[in-house]
Formats: structure tokens, C-alpha cells, sequence
């Protein structure tokens, strides 16, 4: 199933971005390093999207390591320090903030140090942005490590029952400022930014065809994320009441001693992640054997499900850069309530201005 007429289609492995002419979008990297590690590859990323579009990287490292990136990009890009009189226990909002605010474009793309765009990603999000407030785009792992074919089976879940949550989002900064921005104290921010567009009453475009490379984790990095994105499920109840029942029904399978309830179970959920697969020109960037993995991610889930559940209300949160977090996104109903007109100069005053509300 070939991608629509005029949509972007994936990069091949090792692709190169295009040459000029370059046209109006703000690429924001909110970044925060405690090493300098793999900057050569991030590095030559970044020059070849800076013959397209205007790039910020924000800046979070630590001062040793800022300073690095500093003489390594001078006369790249523009890097910059997280606004410091924005607060919050999420860096990376900090750094949108920030990246947004000092935007040149109306139109901005907002990704993390993993996501590797083409030209053809960035000209469609470009387009997109016409007509709608923000982008979703759709990730793909590339190279494939065992652990990143194993969270594709989550991407091919959720894109199965819609769209998956990628690393990338792109806005209108006219939109983004005037609704406020978006909390800093939240864990599911990309959540969290897609809910205060609909909140303020913009429109969301989350095209199935438009696919953006995303480079994999190390594996030690996966293991360690397993139950903090459990925790993000808090934030949407049926999601995390099919996790949460995942685990009984494998237990009372097991005990009833009916492992064809099990191959069944597994089966469908292959199923399942065959047709977000197979979904507008899929198998182009989703290998056949990544449906297998839906199983096991379901299980995965299931356990870490429980794990997410009993740190809400055993340790009040999951934590998070050091930090507790409660909350891992607002609903739409609560930002409704919460947003209010802000200045365009003050990006978080939404947030201050009424601060009884803060952690209900």
C-alpha cells in the first residue's frame, strides 16, 4: 500500500538531507546531556538540516558539556540556555518553551536528540501546518536492536487503534503562545501538548503515512524507561485499564491450566499489529516480523502497568530527572478550566495564574 500523492515517504538507512533552497521552519532540539557522547553523528545531523531550515538546540547539559556544544555549533545554529525564569520538573518543556519563544518561523518542529527527519518530512510537516495547529508525525526505529523491534510492537498497537506517539510534534507558534504554552510539571509532555491545542481549540493533523526515522536507545536506556512510560498510561484511563487487566487474564489462563487461551491471546494481538502495519505504505519502514513483537510488549505492559500504578499510590509519583512526578498529563476537561488569554511574552503565565489548581 504505496503513501498518498504527495506525502513524505521514509528515508532509507543512511540518507542524506536534501540541498537548498530552505524554507521558513524553526527546528527546536530541546537538549540535555550529562556526557558528550555520539556528538559527531548529532553534529552532522544538525549541518545538514541547517542548509534547509533555521535551527535552536536548548541547552540543558551541564556547563562543561554546554560549553562543548557551544565551540562545536558556533556559527551553526543558535544554542541556547533553557529560559531561566521558567520552571518545572520537565527539562525538555523548559527547552520548548524556551526554543518556541525565541522561534523565527511560524512554523516549528519540535524534536528530540534521536529524530532524524528528511527533506521530504520537513517540507510535508511544513505543509501540513497550513491547515492544521499541530503535527503528529509517525516514528520508525532505524537500525532495529532487539529492543527497538520490541517497542515497535507498541507502535504498531496504537497505530492500529489510531496514531502512535512519536519523539517529533511540529506547531504554529502563533497558536502555541497564544494559548500559553504548556506545564512543565507534567511527565507525558508530548501528551500534555496535543491536549492544550484541543483544549484551546485548535486542530491536530497526525498523518499514518508520514514517517520520520527515530534512532533506537541503548538497551540500558530502554530497561530503565519500561516503568516510567507504564506511568504515562495514568493519563488515559482505558488504556490503562486493558494493561492493568493483562496480567490477570495471563494469571487465570495459566491457573485454569488453558495455554489455547494464551496462543489465542497472543495471535490476536499480532493481528492487531499486522493492520497498524500494514496502514498507509507501513511495510516500507515496519519489517514483517515487528508484529510479532506485540505480544510481548503487551505483556511487558501489563507488568509495568501494575508497577506504574503502585508508585502513584505507594510513592505519590514515578520519578523523573532526579524528581518525583504525580501527574503525567492533564485531561482536556482540567486544561479547559485552567487555560486562560496570555501575553504573548509570557509563555507560562497560564500556569501561575491560578496556582491553587497546581497538583489536583
Amino acid at each position: 500500500m504505496s503513501a498518498p500523492a504527495g506525502s513524505a515517504r521514509p528515508a532509507p538507512a543512511g540518507s542524506r538531507l536534501g540541498a537548498p533552497p530552505r524554507f521558513p521552519v524553526e527546528y527546536v532540539l530541546p537538549l540535555c546531556r550529562a556526557d558528550d557522547d555520539g556528538p559527531d553523528e548529532l553534529t552532522g545531523y544538525l549541518r545538514a538540516l541547517c542548509r534547509l531550515v533555521d535551527v535552536t538546540v536548548v541547552d540543558g547539559s551541564p556547563p562543561q558539556v554546554y560549553a562543548r556544544h557551544a565551540a562545536r555549533w558556533h556559527g551553526l545554529l543558535r544554542h541556547l540556555p533553557p529560559d531561566p525564569t521558567v520552571h518545572g520538573v520537565n527539562g525538555k518543556v523548559r527547552g520548548v518553551l524556551t526554543g518556541v519563544a525565541a522561534a523565527r518561523h511560524e512554523h516549528v518542529v519540535i524534536a528530540d536528540d534521536d529524530v532524524r527527519y528528511d527533506e521530504a518530512g520537513l517540507r510535508a510537516v511544513h505543509r501540513l501546518l497550513d491547515t492544521a495547529d499541530l503535527v503528529r508525525p509517525q516514528n520508525y526505529f532505524d537500525p532495529l536492536p532487539w529492543h527497538a523491534w520490541w517497542d515497535t510492537g507498541r507502535t504498531l498497537l496504537n497505530r492500529a487503534f489510531g496514531a502512535d506517539w512519536p519523539g517529533t510534534l511540529a506547531v504554529r507558534r502563533s497558536t502555541f503562545r497564544a494559548m500559553g504554552g504548556y506545564d512543565p510539571d507534567v511527565l507525558f509532555e508530548n501528551l500534555e501538548l496535543v491536549r492544550t491545542v484541543r483544549a484551546y481549540g485548535g486542530t491536530e493533523a497526525s498523518p499514518a503515512w508520514l514517517y520520520v526515522r527515530r534512532l533506537p536507545p541503548s538497551a540500558a536506556h530502554f530497561r530503565g524507561q519500561r516503568v516510567r512510560q507504564a506511568y504515562d498510561d495514568l493519563a488515559q484511563p482505558a488504556r490503562l485499564l486493558v494493561a492493568l487487566a493483562v496480567l490477570p487474564g495471563v494469571l487465570a489462563a495459566v491457573v485454569a491450566r488453558r495455554p489455547g487461551l494464551l496462543a489465542v491471546g497472543a495471535a490476536g494481538a499480532v493481528a492487531v499489529a499486522e493492520v497498524g502495519r500494514r496502514r498507509a505504505g507501513g511495510p516500507a519502514v515496519f519489517p514483517p516480523a515487528t508484529a510479532l513483537a506485540a505480544p510481548f510488549w503487551l505483556l511487558e505492559r501489563g507488568v509495568c502497568g501494575w508497577l506504574a500504578l503502585a508508585r502513584r499510590v505507594g510513592r505519590g509519583g514515578v520519578r523523573y530527572a532526579g524528581r518525583r512526578v504525580r501527574r503525567p498529563a492533564h485531561s482536556v476537561r482540567a486544561l479547559r478550566r485552567r487555560l486562560t488569554p496570555a501575553e504573548p511574552s509570557d509563555l507560562s503565565r497560564w500556569i501561575r495564574a491560578d496556582p491553587t489548581t497546581r497538583g489536583r
